[in-house]
């Protein structure tokens, strides 16, 4: 039997994203609806990741009695007024369990009543006009029309690369985890992210082969600080690569996959040798080269347009989509904006991205301000709250060049602070106003240093600095960042220098400095002296 339901936003999917939607929705007081398709939320956790081991880190024991500090070695917990809703009390383990995850989500649905209809598909969306409410229907024939949606369904569907024959390839969600399928045999794997090394490093054991192959550099978290880079955890496969263990890793182009009697044969483009073409058989052939985001739900005149090979949704700064008004994004299909930068596309990263786009729809659709607070008089306020936030903050700390603390001066001489706006975002509300007036301003980051991605850390002949060098330009390392703009425009920037354990308060070195910079940039008679 059909059915009509009417809400003022629909929220699409229950998993971390959607469930840190509904969370702040319903706090604010707002009138919403979660569809799942599933029976329970986070049901990708139920299959992913395939040995079932997350990579997300879970570090109870900090040391730190502050539960904004340790929010920056807790990857897994949603933000919420409840501590006993805090990932770390559900594991001791650091890579924790994909069961707990399910868990844990669970209790956090539960225990906020969120108002979540699990069982329920979404099917189709249409905006018959092009304008005015969505139309989405379920898989029951019951239809949900709302004046905006918030699509938190994730990456559902494999990536499938445009290779020939790549139908003959086990797909890394179905392909078998019991390494015992695989005693004795030549494994292929096509991918080269955390999946496939995962995948590969169960069958170090039995396989008497194992390839993976992919284009270009294999790049490294520890080096590149993208979390999605291939993870330490995962990299145990090199040991038996680089120390001669029958596996490889290919730098090169799959051109192929031939059935060849009982196994396949698989051409390779290799790129260290100009595009040489070996021919090299497999028993099997296992395709782990990631997700992306299933549009297929969209009707024409509201389907999003795409964007990185069509892998996810192309978004402005708001996480609205670019050519479809109202209709915004939550979630590691996020990544766009930051794709393989920041921390978008993870749990740590993106809960903080759906409290801003809280407080984006709050301003928008509700008139809402963005919170802020008011600094006394002076410079001298202004370095404190910027030494107090950059030596706390969990949000510039995962979402790092990200997400920025805003220093809002006004033509009064007034100054207000601002906490976690992303910096896009930033620039364009200032122009619109939606900060009030605005003389000029600051945007407090946390950042790694130029170059960062191609310096060895454990290179102790790179990037050199003297201890006496308060500049922090030359810093590698996480330190924070203070850039002045003046409508939109960069008029200067100060880095703080990096420190050991992160803590950036000590006079001469961080605060001093700091004050200093401010001097040249807001001494003005409004603002006032320090």
């Amino acid at each position: 039997m059909s059915s009509e339901v009417s809400t003022e936003c629909l929220v699409l999917g229950a998993g971390p994203a959607g469930l840190q939607a509904s969370y702040l929705l319903s706090r604010a007081g707002r009138d919403h609806l979660v569809l799942e398709a599933g029976d329970a939320p986070g049901t990708f956790f139920t299959r992913f990741p395939r040995h079932r081991t997350l990579i997300s880190i879970n570090k109870p024991n900090t040391g730190w009695d502050d539960p904004e500090l340790n929010l920056r070695t807790d990857w897994n917990s949603l933000l919420s007024d409840d501590p006993s809703l805090l990932f770390t009390g559900y594991t001791p383990r650091y890579f924790p369990a994909a069961e707990d995850m399910v868990r844990y989500l669970a209790d956090f649905a539960a225990k906020h009543d969120l108002p979540v209809r699990y069982g329920t598909r979404a099917v189709s969306v249409a905006r018959p006009d092009g304008r005015g409410d969505f139309a989405v229907s379920d898989q029951h024939g019951a239809t949900y029309r709302a004046r905006r949606i918030i699509v938190a369904t994730g990456v559902s569907r494999p990536y499938v690369p445009p290779i020939e024959g790549v139908e003959h390839a086990e797909d890394y969600g179905d392909v078998s985890v019991d390494p015992a399928d695989f005693t004795g045999q030549r494994v292929l794997i096509i991918g080269r992210g955390n999946s496939a090394f995962e995948t590969a490093d169960n069958l170090i054991e039995t396989a008497a082969v194992i390839h993976l192959a992919g284009p270009g550099s294999l790049r490294l978290a520890w080096q590149t600080h993208f979390v999605g880079h291939l993870r330490a955890v995962n990299n145990n496969f090199l040991d038996t690569y680089q120390l001669k263990s029958q596996n490889a890793v290919l730098d090169g182009t799959v051109l192929s996959i031939r059935r060849d009697g009982d196994g396949y044969l698989v051409p390779v483009a290799f790129t260290r040798v100009a595009e040489r073409v070996k021919e090299i058989r497999y028993d099997r052939v296992i395709l782990a080269t990631g997700f992306r985001f299933d549009a297929s739900i969209f009707a024409d005149e509201c389907r999003p347009r795409l964007t990185i090979n069509d892998r996810f949704p192309d978004l402005t700064a708001a996480w609205e989509s670019a050519n479809v008004p109202d209709l915004f994004f939550a979630g590691t299909i996020t990544q766009s904006r930051d794709f393989k930068k920041s921390t978008s596309g993870f749990i740590h990263g993106f809960r903080y991205n759906v409290r801003a786009l809280h407080r984006i729809l709050e301003h928008r659709y509700h008139g809402v301000p963005w919170p802020s607070r008011n600094l006394a008089q002076g410079l001298a306020p202004v370095a404190d709250a910027v030494i107090e936030r950059v030596n706390r903050t969990s949000a510039l700390w995962q979402m790092f060049a990200f997400m920025c603390d805003a220093v809002l001066a006004g033509p009064d001489g007034s100054v207000r602070y601002a906490e976690e706006v992303p910096v896009d975002h930033l620039h364009e509300a200032v122009g619109r106003g939606d900060f009030g007036g605005v003389d000029s301003y600051l945007a407090v980051t946390l950042e790694y240093g130029a170059g960062h991605d191609q310096v060895n850390p454990f290179d102790v002949t790179a990037g050199r600095t003297s201890q006496e060098d308060t500049s922090g330009l030359d810093g590698r390392y996480l330190h924070p960042v203070v850039r002045h703009f003046r409508a939109g425009a960069l008029v200067a920037e100060h880095h703080l220098t990096e420190n050991l354990e992160n803590e950036w308060d000590s006079e001469d070195v961080h605060r001093a400095p700091l004050l200093a910079f401010l001097r040249t940039q807001l001494a003005r008679p409004a603002v006032g002296a320090p």
